[in-house]
């Protein structure tokens, strides 16, 4: 059996409840079978696991038959935790669940946790004897940190003696190794155009809503001074590429001799008002600001990515925040918890087409941020000629809209509607039309890149200890 490891795909999410249907079935002789045969796992959850690109699966080389999965869940900000691990048992012994074992942990030292956590039945040979053959120790599962596992054992009638908590503690990566970094997306909570500077560039004013899902960025230095993309985007040619510019940017900038090879996972939809490439351009300035350690200050580093493009800033910053200008004058704003369905209409918004058109309002009423909280400013100056030009736009910001208040986010073509629940949320993303596709996202106050830069910096410290 041939088999590759990759991250799984939305259209995956019934073969691996399936896949793990059948692995439970393994435990019918068993005590836990009660237990097991009452749980499975929520479709909309594994989704979401998917999108934050948690997930990875096993497939069979000759027929892309899915094998196996492994799934991850972020437990805190140094440690992230097997939320799920099942392989076809016709599919045993053959190196599948220990290569998915590998590819995960690998990853998440790559992001910079710290340690792997996961709860595991005791007496089952691929269970925990498994885990311990791969660097996992058991721990005391009174600790508090696992109160909340074992209440939900509890709740499902699950055998106590039988479960076991285990951890593996992994190591800061080397500079010559892949290290990989968040590229959140953003949504424009509001958007105005009240003017336009005689260089001929607009003046707005918006919001930028930082999420806690991206694109995500793999960085390896290199000894030579080079730049290399080490993967491939059909539709933007290398020099081209606002991640080599951002990287020859600060070379320049920093008279550093390193290079790097860069790649990216692209999630977020090219064309879709979320800032995706303008992210992806951040994530390389700030993470390779890092890993070359050239000590470029926040203020230095905000305007180099000003130099590659409006929004930028906001990202190298790393914290949601009120905008003006061009977009680049910034001021941090705390906004409540919240949750967001992002929709994608499936349809590209070319951004220099709205602003070039004649009835475009170039004149909207400047507004403040306490009018904003209070509610008052949620409009986009976009919305009505993105409506007129685009019309899987036009019906998807209709179809939202009669669930919820819908949203055009930037020159769009995304759009999105704001939830005080999760739960909330979900109930609408599952009602998604097959023509559109639908994500659940948290708002953040701040950035994911940020809290894995100052994650890699403990691992450091950590390690040199």
């Amino acid at each position: 059996m041939v088999f590759r490891i990759e991250r799984a795909r939305v259209a995956q999410v019934r073969a691996l409840c399936a896949i793990e249907r059948e692995a439970v079935a393994l435990f019918r002789q068993h005590p836990v079978w009660p237990s097991y045969a009452a749980m499975s796992i929520p479709e909309q959850l594994l989704r979401e696991g998917i999108e934050a690109g948690l997930v990875w699966v096993a497939v069979d080389e000759a027929t892309a038959r899915p094998l196996g999965f492994v799934w991850l869940e972020r437990l805190n900000d140094d440690q992230v935790g097997i939320c799920d691990f099942n392989v076809l048992p016709e599919q045993g012994r053959q190196g599948i669940g220990a290569a998915l074992l590998k590819h995960a942990c690998d990853w998440a030292r790559a992001a910079g946790y710290r340690a792997v956590l996961l709860g595991t039945v005791a007496d089952v040979p691929w269970n925990a004897p498994f885990y311990a053959k791969h660097g996992f120790v058991q721990v005391d599962k009174q600790d508090p940190e696992f109160a909340f596992a074992l209440q939900r054992d509890r709740d499902n009638g699950f055998p106590d003696p039988l479960r076991v908590f285990m951890r593996r503690d992994l190591s800061a990566v080397a500079a010559d190794e892949w290290s990989v970094w968040p590229a959140p997306a953003k949504l424009n909570l509001f958007l105005r155009i009240v003017g336009r500077r005689p260089d001929g560039y607009h003046e707005l004013q918006t919001v930028f809503r930082i999420l806690d899902w991206g694109d995500e960025i793999s960085l390896r230095v290199r000894a030579d001074g080079e730049i290399v993309r080490a993967s491939e985007l059909a539709e933007v040619p290398a020099e081209q590429d606002l991640v080599v510019r951002a990287a020859r940017l600060l070379k320049n900038h920093t008279g550093c001799a390193l290079g790097a090879d860069i790649a990216v996972e692209k999630r977020v939809p090219m064309g879709g008002g979320l800032g995706g490439g303008s992210s992806d351009a951040a994530t390389v300035l700030v993470a390779l600001n890092e890993l070359w350690q050239t000590g470029v200050d926040e203020d230095a580093l905000a305007e180099l990515g000003r130099q590659l493009g409006a929004d930028v800033p906001v990202f190298t910053r790393g914290r949601s925040a009120w905008a003006e200008g061009i977009g680049e004058i910034l001021r941090p704003v705390s906004l409540p918890r919240r949750w967001y369905v992002v929709i994608d209409p499936q349809e590209k918004v070319p951004t220099a087409g709205l602003f070039s058109a004649p009835e475009l309002t170039r004149d909207a009423p400047a507004t403040t941020i306490s009018n904003f909280t209070a509610g008052l400013a949620r409009d986009n100056t976009f919305e009505p000629v993105v409506r007129a030009r685009h019309p899987r736009v036009a019906a998807a910001l209709d179809w939202l809209g009669n669930h919820a208040t819908a949203q055009l986010s930037g020159t769009g073509g995304c759009l999105f509607a704001e939830f005080d629940s999760i739960e909330q949320a979900r109930r609408i993303a599952r009602r998604c039309p097959e023509e559109f596709s639908a994500c659940v996202a948290e708002g953040m106050q701040d950035s994911p890149l940020a809290l894995a830069v100052e994650r890699h910096r403990r691992g450091n410290r950590q390690d040199l200890s």
